[in-house]
Formats: C-alpha cells, structure tokens, sequence
C-alpha cells in the first residue's frame, strides 16, 4: 500500500469514529446497509472473493441464493463497521447487556483451574462486541492486534481496544508477544486471539469445509505450552443485538497434540459459520488455491 493510500485509508477510519457516533442510529445504520447493498451489486475484488468463500460454506447454494447471501454478508460486515464507530461513545455496561451468552460456564470452569483460559474464535460477528462482554464478565483481558500502516493507524485501533478494557500485544513477528501471552496466563487470565486467518508462514494444515487450508498455530500451542483451557468461541449477530457461544474446552497438554487440537478448532469454526455464513467476514483469499490463482503467472505461462 503507497504511503498515499495509507494516508487515506487513516483519514477514513478517524473520519468514521469522528463523525458516525454522531448520526442517528436508524439513518446511519441505514446508510451502512445501503452502501453493503451497493457493493455487493458493484462485484469488487473483495466481494468476488467473499463470494468464493461462501460457496464453499454453502456448496449446494445455486447462484441466485449465492447472491442473496453475499448482499446479507456485506450487511453484516457493514453493520460492524458501523458498530465499531460508534462503540466508543456507547454504554458498554448496556451492550453486554444485549448480548446473549452460552457456555460461559466453561470460562469459569478454566478459572477455577488456575490455569487461564485461550478463547480462540473466527472473524464472524462483531469481535469487539465480544470482547466488551467478556470484559465486564471476567475482567481485563489480553489480545493480539496486527501490526497496520501507518504507525498512526495502528495507534487509532489500539487506542479503541483499549477503551473497551481490552490489554493489546502488538503482532511484531518476534517472541515478544508469546512471551506476554505466556505470563498472562500463567497469572490465570483470559487471552483472546482471532483464530481463521494465519498471518505467518508456519500455519497448521487443517481441513476445513472439505479443503486443505492452513490455521495459526499460536493458540493451541499457547494452552499447550502452559495448561490453559482452550476454548472455541463463536459470535454472530441478532436481529437486535449480539450472540455468542463459548465451546467446551479443547484439550491439549503437549506440542504433538497441537495439529490435532488446530484441526479440532477448525472443526468447531465450521459448524458456527455453516450455521451462521452471512456473519463471517472473509474476504480475502482464505484457501491456497485462492491465493495461488491471484499470484502473477511467469512471462512463459502468461503469453
């Protein structure tokens, strides 16, 4: 990305958290929807991509259901967004509220062992909503953020989480992070990582919807590493609120069970998203043959 496009794409988002808390809630979700609706009928690289993903999610879907199901897709991705912008000036104690909850009794179980807990869940929902829930229910507790350019932007985002409660550990590449990872659970705290996209070159082979495709490894080796309960969470959106699911605990005690417990983890994320696909929010390549198929052909393949 040009330093240029940085510079804009920073504009955007404060624009957004500036200016989106301030609209009516039925004009600005409204406004949201309607531009979900027109990119969807515009057919970007993003939304052909979205697309290809939900057809593996949903294979039986002929295209005029494939269609429906991407334009409710972009609504929901764009109802996050616009949730997003206006989270920080809303009452935080009343979204947890308006959110429902199974499962929770799996974080208390992991507690109450004393060895923290890993909650691992696919971008599906609103995370951020998730994460305020969690946060009234069990305290501070400790995520991963990408490490976005500008320096700038990556500062907005933190500053947001933070306000939520939430304690933010940059994903720099180096053993930093785990380290903090680590110790947090080693105190019996909560970490919470994004687990469907692996942003590193040492992702775990998993199957998933019937493809080959590759998970981070980091949050099965983290309970593995230190006894932590691993738990597949879900969250999706209701009509009028928020829903997530808290799976019961993976087990995983030692470094050789880690593609085992990996592939477990992609088991769960499955069903959650084939239950709930227009709420997973994918749209870049997630299968290799995706990725591999965007790569430039050699000067001797292209002719």
């Amino acid at each position: 990305m040009s330093t240029l496009s940085q510079r804009l794409s920073e504009f955007g988002y404060a624009t957004g958290w500036r200016l989106v808390r301030r609209l009516p809630e039925s004009f600005g979700s409204a406004t949201f929807a309607f531009g979900a609706d027109m990119a969807a009928r515009r057919g970007g690289g993003g939304v052909r991509q979205l697309r290809a993903n939900l057809a593996r999610v949903v294979p039986q879907a002929g295209e005029a259901e494939l269609d429906e199901l991407v334009r409710r897709a972009m609504r929901s991705y764009a109802r996050y967004w616009f949730e997003t912008f206006r989270l920080p000036a809303m009452d935080h104690a009343a979204v947890a509220k308006q959110v429902t909850v199974t499962g929770a009794e799996n974080i208390d179980a992991a507690l109450a062992e004393g060895n923290g807990a890993v909650m691992t869940l696919p971008h599906s929902g609103n995370w951020d909503i998730a994460g305020v829930w969690l946060a009234s229910y069990a305290g501070a507790f400790t995520t991963v953020a990408e490490r976005l350019k500008p320096e700038s932007l990556y500062r907005r985002f933190v500053s947001f989480r933070e306000s939520l409660g939430f304690e933010i550990v940059p994903l720099t590449g180096d053993s930093a992070a785990m380290r903090l990872l680590l110790r947090r659970l080693r105190e019996n705290k909560v970490v919470v990582l994004l687990g469907d996209r692996d942003l590193t070159s040492s992702g775990i082979p998993v199957r998933f919807f019937g493809e080959q495709t590759h998970l981070p490894p980091g949050p099965a080796r983290l309970a593995a590493t230190t006894g932590a309960a691993l738990l597949p969470t879900g969250c999706w959106f209701t009509e009028d609120g928020w829903e997530i699911r808290i799976h019961p605990r993976i087990r995983v005690t030692q470094r050789a069970e880690v593609p085992a417990a990996t592939q477990a983890l992609a088991d769960v994320f499955a069903g959650d998203i084939a239950a709930h696909p227009a709420d997973w929010h994918m749209l870049q390549p997630f299968w290799p043959a995706d990725a591999a198929a965007k790569e430039p052909k050699p000067l001797e393949e292209a002719s």
